[in-house]
């Protein structure tokens, strides 16, 4: 009998998957639309953090706004029973990039001997102004360490990249050379960005393959044709990884290109997920596993197949489809909204929140996805025939929305 129990109990823990659980510090206000951190799978995941005190008071200088978003952030660290040390990756949303160097030397102070990997974002608006900063941390920190190449200099107060004991977090890593100059040519900027990409993964003792997620952030000096010819020649057709390609308003050093992403150590780890109306895609999977981690591509309002496009005038519709969309993807991965632990929002207009946040909330149950809104670029035209490469009757995105998944239990 006692081996039968003992049988049961480790076919129970095989069959129930990863825990779930929000996370919310002492004194966080009211959240009825996504939770401060989500602890799943062995990570927290920490939503934006804005640069209010508890008590809704703004710190007067910008300088104090960042280590307040940073403190904010470490409050959801420490209410999940990690420390600052278990971050190993941030991304910060200015809306002011001529502030770098003050969020640089506040960063350096926060975090210790081994800083976490971080991409900085230049955006036109975040929801509490003027800066916004997410996190990753990791529960096990038998494993984790900085990778730090002999050709990316050193001084940054963030880690090239953090390898855990499954996964490489790899910051943004700019079209510049050595020395820090941009080239003229997009091409060169794009090729070099890349090429310091790989250089961190080597450096972790994996390849390009091994990416699950990428982000490449752009300005509109770099043509996303030119983009995407060189990003699709360094991957192979039709397993590349998920993607959000992203246009914002700067990035650091006056570069116009920035890669930043997530890989898995154990390739045997990595699994493509592709619904069957979507074709095989040179820049992107819709989905990859890491795991029972599923990173999925940002997705819009698009309508596949025949006649492809964004058909729908406002932001709510938009969304629908764009909920939809993400729908198929987790299916394909015998998967559901209730496993979704991250969101990250990327709207035309952040005047259009309450609208978006309105069906936003229907998708959703507890515990809630710890969530990001950002408004990368000033709005388009509300207007149908924006897009150039579409017929006449499409409108342009006006919201696009990437999640992160932990498979909560086991599936045949």
């Amino acid at each position: 009998m006692r081996l039968l129990a003992i049988g049961l109990l480790f076919l129970f823990s095989s069959i129930t998957g990863a825990q779930v659980r929000a996370v919310v510090p002492p004194q966080s206000g009211e959240h009825s639309l996504y939770s401060p951190g989500v602890d799943a799978g062995g990570y927290l995941y920490v939503s934006g953090q804005g640069p209010r005190r508890s008590d809704g008071a703004m710190p007067a200088t910008f300088a104090e706004q960042c280590r307040q978003s940073l403190n904010n952030l470490k409050a959801v660290v420490e209410a999940a029973g990690l420390t600052i040390d278990h971050v190993v990756y941030v991304q910060v949303y200015l809306e002011d990039m001529s502030k770098y160097g003050d969020m640089n030397r506040v960063f350096g102070e926060f975090f210790g001997k081994i800083p976490p990997a971080r991409a900085v974002l230049g955006v036109a608006r975040v929801p509490d102004s003027p800066v916004q900063i997410t996190a990753v941390a990791v529960r096990d920190l038998s494993d984790r360490r900085a990778i730090r190449p002999a050709d990316i200099p050193a001084g940054d107060p963030a880690s090239p990249g953090i390898l855990t004991h499954d996964r490489l977090f790899v910051s943004g890593m700019l079209g510049a050379d050595a020395a820090g100059k941009v080239p003229d040519d997009p091409a060169a900027q794009v090729d070099l960005a890349l090429d310091h990409l790989q250089s961190v993964l080597r450096a972790a003792g994996i390849e390009l393959g091994n990416m699950v997620f990428v982000n490449p952030y752009l300005t509109s000096e770099v043509p996303m044709r030119i983009m995407n010819e060189h990003y699709a020649r360094r991957f192979e057709f039709g397993n590349t990884p998920a993607r959000a390609t992203i246009e914002v308003s700067s990035l650091p050093a006056g570069a116009h290109i920035e890669y930043t992403g997530v890989a898995v150590r154990d390739l045997r780890q990595r699994r493509a997920v592709r619904p069957k109306n979507m074709p095989p895609s040179p820049t992107a999977s819709p989905c990859v596993f890491a795991g029972d981690t599923l990173y999925c591509s940002a997705k819009s309002g698009f309508i596949p197949g025949p006649h492809a496009g964004v058909y729908a005038s406002t932001t709510p519709h938009q969304l629908r489809q764009t909920m939809r969309n993400q729908l198929d993807n987790l299916e394909e991965a015998e998967m559901s909204f209730e496993e979704i632990v991250s969101t990250t929002i990327y709207l035309d207009d952040l005047a259009e929140l309450h609208a978006f946040d309105e069906v936003y909330a229907q998708y959703f149950g507890s515990p809630l996805p710890a969530r990001t809104v950002v408004q990368q670029i000033a709005p388009v035209k509300r207007a149908a025939g924006q897009s150039t490469d579409k017929k006449d009757d499409t409108y342009p995105d006006f919201e696009q929305v990437s999640l992160i998944a932990v498979r909560k239990s086991f599936h045949r």
